[in-house]
C-alpha cells in the first residue's frame, strides 16, 4: 500500500487520471467526427441529459475533448452503428463494440430479476413489437400524443411505458435521434451485423469493468469499480478479481489523506505524463470525470454537487454549474445560461475556490475557455453578473465586454 502524503505524490495521482479522461492533451483521440468516435470508445459512455441550459451534457462532454466536434456528430455516429443508446448508471451512449455487455441488464429485467416498470403490459408489449415488425420503425412522438385513443393506435401513457419497457428488455433500440424524440426498432435491425451479442459470463463482465474503467480513469476504488451496479454476484466478481491482480502485482494500491484507497496497474505513476498546459476547460455536470462525486473529492478535494435538482432557496452556486479545471486543478465553477434567440451567453454566477494561484494567468485562460465555449453555445456575446472573489469583477468583465 502506498501513502500519498506528499503534495507532488497527489499531483501525480491527478495527473494519471486527467490524462486518462482525455483532460491534459488538447485532442488525445484527433478531431471532428473520428476523434469522437476514438474518445467514446476510450471513456466507456456519454451520459444524455434533457437540461438544456446550455448545450447537452452528452454533447459537452465530446466538446471537451473533441476539437471542431460538433453536436450533429452524436446521432451521426448512432446512425452508422459506432455507439448504441442504453443505461449505464444512468441513459447513455455506448460503444457498439461494448454492446453484449448491456446484455446481462436486459436479461435481468426480461427474467423479472429486477424492474423497470414493476407490472408491465405485456399484452401491449407483444402488439408493439407485432406492429413494428410488420410496419417498420416507430417514432417516440407517435404514441406521446394527448387525449384520446386514436383509431388503430393506442391510448398513448400505457403505450410509451410499453415500448421503454421493450427497450429496457432489449427487443427495441433507439435507431434515430431528432432531439429527445427517438425512434425505435428491432434489434436485429439496428446492431450492425459484426458486433458481438453474445452474453458475457460474470468471469468476463468483471474483466471488462476492470479494464475498461482502469483505462478511462487511471485508478479506481472498488466502489467507483461497480458504480451504481446492483448486481452483487458481479461485484463478487470484481471484487475477487482485483485481489487476483494484486497478489499477482498486476495492481497495487495507494490510499489518499481521507482514508479512500485506489488501485491502479503496476508502476503507472512512473510512466511519462503528457505535460500540463495553462488551459482552462469548462466541463459538463455530468462529466465522466467529475460524476462520481466522491472520488473528486478524494483526489481533488472539489467538493461539487449539480444544484438543479435543489430547491432554489437552498442552493449556493445556482442552478446548473459546470466545474472548471484550470491545469491540474479543479479550481472554480462557473453558473451560466445560454439565450439562444439574442444568442448571448449569461453567466450568472462565476466563483473561484480559495487557491493560491496566478491571478492573470487565470483570467487569460478563462477568457480563452469562456470564448470557445460561447462559441459552442452558438453564442456571439458573453455578460457576467456576479464574480467571486469580488475584486477580480471589473478585469473579468472588462476582457468579456470585448469578446462582443
Amino acid at each position: 500500500m502506498i501513502e500519498i502524503k506528499h503534495p507532488k505524490e497527489l499531483a501525480r495521482l491527478r495527473r494519471l487520471a486527467l490524462a486518462a479522461q482525455g483532460l491534459l492533451q488538447t485532442q488525445p483521440y484527433g478531431r471532428g467526427l473520428p476523434g469522437a468516435r476514438k474518445a467514446i470508445n476510450h471513456i466507456g459512455y456519454v451520459q444524455i441529459d434533457t437540461i438544456s441550459v446550455v448545450e447537452r451534457a452528452h454533447h459537452h462532454v465530446f466538446h471537451s475533448r473533441v476539437p471542431k466536434f460538433e453536436p450533429a456528430m452524436t446521432n451521426q455516429m448512432l446512425l452508422d452503428g459506432d455507439i448504441f443508446e442504453y443505461w449505464a448508471h444512468a441513459a447513455a451512449f455506448l460503444p457498439s463494440a461494448d454492446f453484449r455487455f448491456s446484455l446481462p441488464y436486459k436479461h435481468a429485467i426480461k427474467s423479472g430479476q429486477t424492474h423497470w416498470y414493476r407490472t408491465p403490459d405485456k399484452k401491449l408489449m407483444r402488439e408493439l413489437l407485432a406492429r413494428i415488425r410488420s410496419d417498420g420503425p416507430i417514432r417516440s412522438r407517435d404514441i406521446e400524443t394527448s387525449g384520446a385513443k386514436r383509431a388503430g393506435w393506442w391510448n398513448w401513457k400505457p403505450a410509451k411505458k410499453a415500448l421503454e419497457q421493450l427497450y429496457m428488455e432489449g427487443d427495441l433500440m433507439v435507431s434515430d435521434r431528432e432531439g429527445f424524440q427517438k425512434t425505435y426498432d428491432l434489434t436485429e435491425r439496428v446492431l450492425p451485423s459484426h458486433i458481438n451479442s453474445q452474453p458475457p459470463s460474470v468471469e468476463e463482465f468483471a474483466a471488462y469493468i476492470v479494464d475498461q474503467q482502469l483505462r478511462c480513469h487511471g485508478l479506481v476504488s472498488l466502489k467507483g469499480l461497480t458504480y451504481r451496479r446492483r448486481n452483487a454476484e458481479l461485484r463478487k466478481a470484481v471484487k475477487a478479481l482485483v485481489n487476483e491482480r494484486l497478489v499477482q502485482r498486476d495492481l497495487e494500491q495507494v490510499r489518499v489523506s481521507n482514508g479512500e484507497v485506489f488501485v491502479l496497474q503496476t508502476g503507472a505513476l512512473e510512466r511519462p505524463f503528457p505535460r500540463l498546459n495553462s488551459r482552462m476547460l469548462i466541463l459538463s455536470p455530468f462529466d465522466n470525470s467529475v460524476i462520481q462525486r466522491e472520488r473528486l473529492k478524494a483526489l481533488f478535494h472539489y467538493d461539487y454537487q449539480i444544484e438543479c435538482y435543489v430547491p432554489a432557496a437552498k442552493r449556493r452556486y445556482g442552478y446548473f454549474c459546470l466545474p472548471l479545471l484550470y491545469r491540474d486543478e479543479f479550481i472554480g465553477r462557473m453558473d451560466c445560461k445560454a439565450h439562444r434567440k439574442s444568442r448571448q451567453l449569461e453567466i450568472k454566477s462565476l466563483y473561484f475556490e480559495q487557491h493560491s494561484f496566478d491571478e492573470d494567468a487565470v483570467t487569460t485562460a478563462f477568457i480563452n475557455a469562456v470564448t470557445q465555449f460561447c462559441h459552442f453555445q452558438q453564442c456571439d456575446t458573453v455578460s457576467v453578473t456576479n464574480v467571486h472573489p469580488k475584486y477580480l469583477t471589473q478585469h473579468l468583465c472588462s476582457a468579456l465586454r470585448s469578446l462582443g
